[in-house]
């Protein structure tokens, strides 16, 4: 080998018989191969290592971009989340907040209920006096006696008979019925009751129950058959309105 080739001696087969005859000698042929060098062997492993390389660079990319695309699904997922519980936040908010206007309007209507019972308690039995007075007597003397539909005493009344027969006591003459009876006097407000007052309940002129106010923020009605003629607070059942008849 010379040069960087390889020389091959290659004989031939056969000889013709005239070479023999005149005693040639063999013929020879050289064929020259490239051989590999040092020089190819390291270009070839240096791109090798470039292939392998450039493999790892595409994988780690690769890498990279599924844990970016990871991490935005787990960033919308987690807007997500947080706009639900922000709209749940908001919505609670808001009911807490109707809740609390609804107990402060609840609140605000006892405290007026309660200012209107003070204002009615301040007027007592002991301010009435002439006919006030004696219908008021009549009246708790009528205490406890039965409630009967169409009764007008002496033992036992409705609403209207009651009402009826204690104003007679003191020389006023009612209707029978509580419809009209609701009508009879001059119409008061309920914040400025005096003791006699006629209490009715529902609409003027088609009230549905009466009763008298006797002075300390109480009443006194033949309220029904279970109860009969009983005394009783005003809140206990709050009159529709209210006629001064004395």
């Amino acid at each position: 080998m010379t040069g960087g080739f390889l020389t091959l001696a290659v004989a031939g087969a056969a000889v013709p018989a005239s070479a023999t005859e005149n005693n040639a000698a063999p013929a020879e042929s050289t064929l020259e191969m490239p051989t590999v060098s040092a020089t190819l062997a390291s270009t070839a492993a240096q791109t090798a290592d470039a292939t392998q390389q450039a493999a790892s660079d595409y994988e780690l990319q690769a890498q990279k971009d599924q844990a970016a695309a990871h991490a935005k699904a787990a960033a919308k997922k987690a807007k997500a989340e947080a706009d639900r519980k922000a709209k749940e936040a908001r919505e609670a908010a808001r009911k807490a907040a109707a809740k609390r206007a609804a107990e402060a309007k609840a609140q605000a209507a006892k405290a007026s209920r309660s200012a209107e019972r003070t204002t009615l308690s301040t007027t007592t039995v002991s301010n009435a006096s002439g006919n006030a007075a004696t219908l008021i007597s009549f009246l708790k003397a009528q205490l406890g006696k039965a409630y009967v539909l169409g009764s007008s005493g002496p033992s036992s009344y409705d609403c209207s008979g009651l009402t009826q027969a204690a104003f007679k006591q003191v020389g006023v003459s009612l209707p029978r019925v509580s419809q009209d009876q609701s009508t009879a006097g001059t119409p008061v407000s309920l914040d400025s009751l005096q003791p006699g007052d006629l209490l009715y309940w529902g609409s003027a002129g088609s009230a549905y129950h009466v009763g008298v106010y006797v002075g300390g923020g109480k009443f006194i009605g033949a309220q029904n058959p279970s109860t009969g003629i009983v005394e009783r607070p005003l809140d206990y059942d709050m009159p529709t309105g209210a006629v001064r008849v004395l």
